[in-house]
């Protein structure tokens, strides 16, 4: 089957058929369904490596994130490909276990793959690979974390809103005594979350105790962990925030092994509010990162950094979504 056979069941020219399947944004989303519709009823293959040499383009575009255990990341990772399918392109995903040295192999291979840009969803990337990136003009998107300059977009979730909504809601429904697990310090956005939730509670004159604040790693282990500490405290909290939802199923289960009880005794508020959220016992009050919008706004703005090389940056708004794992104090 060639591309001839192609253009002819879609009813274009050969040369809208290649400038389809190179990406080109002259060809109508019509046209270019079209185009692809004709190609699945052919099976018809293109060769991938000829058409990199001949547009310069691979129509290839690299995903790194940090934990691919953690649900928040597949999620992304379904969303970016959804989003790169629909526009022909191919995606390449690597995940970098929060190993810096394992970070940089991924970077490494993308650039041997000849990637057209990288959407970097993790902080652990070395500075020497991403001068290589920079050097060789590849677009890169990072989630939180960049430097200003051409070739790069930088997405900023809005964490400060996100906790300063939950502390509001527990407020609103009468707690005082609010406790917090942080995720690890290292990271950008778990530190933006830890200084939110102290100004917020500083803000309406609420005291936190030492014990009222525990270091957790994001994981469910970790969440265990930093509840069972702040329980073995001479004053329990009411309410308790997270910094990942991860973090708040492994709370829950600290709460009900000490015999206590998801709200009755003490509220429970998480945050990225992944899939499994809605499905804990109660369900799980969260802070919505919109995985969908993520994937949508870094996937364009690679797309658009080909031909505009502007550093733009990108905001995410974050929504609090209330289910049954919070209520007013007993």
């Amino acid at each position: 089957m060639n591309i001839k056979e192609v253009a002819r069941i879609a009813k274009v020219s050969t040369a809208t058929v290649s400038r389809t399947i190179n990406g080109s944004d002259k060809v109508s989303e019509e046209t270019a369904l079209r185009v692809r519709r004709a190609i699945e009823k052919l099976r018809y293959y293109p060769d991938t490596n000829a058409r990199a040499l001949g547009s310069g383009r691979s129509n290839l575009y690299g995903l790194i994130i940090s934990d691919i255990t953690n649900p928040f990341f597949p999620e992304l990772v379904k969303s970016f490909e959804d989003v790169a399918m629909r526009h022909g392109k191919e995606v390449l995903v690597a995940n970098t276990n929060y190993d810096p040295v394992r970070a940089e192999h991924c970077a490494r291979r993308m650039l041997q793959r000849k990637v057209d840009g990288v959407a970097i969803m993790t902080s652990e990337v070395h500075s020497q690979v991403l001068e290589d990136f920079h050097q060789q003009r590849i677009p890169l998107v990072f989630l939180d974390t960049a430097r200003s300059r051409n070739n790069v977009s930088r997405i900023v979730i809005d964490y400060p809103s996100g906790i300063e909504s939950a502390v509001e809601h527990l407020r609103s429904i009468g707690h005082t005594f609010i406790g917090y697990i942080a995720g690890p310090a290292r990271y950008h956005s778990a530190r933006i979350r830890h200084k939110a939730f102290v100004k917020s509670m500083q803000q309406r004159g609420l005291l936190i105790p030492d014990h009222f604040v525990q270091k957790g790693d994001h994981t469910i282990g970790g969440g265990y962990d930093a509840m069972t500490l702040m329980l073995a405290g001479p004053v329990l909290p009411k309410a308790v925030i997270t910094s990942n939802d991860l973090t708040a199923i492994g709370a829950l289960r600290a709460i009900r092994d000490k015999g206590l009880r998801v709200p009755e005794d003490i509220s429970l508020v998480g945050f990225d509010d992944i899939t499994f959220s809605s499905y804990t016992q109660p369900p799980l009050t969260s802070i919505r990162i919109p995985r969908n919008e993520i994937a949508e706004t870094a996937f364009h703005a690679l797309v658009k950094m080909q031909n505009d090389h502007n550093f733009n940056v990108l905001r995410i708004p974050t929504e609090l979504v209330v289910r049954q794992s919070t209520m007013a104090p007993s």
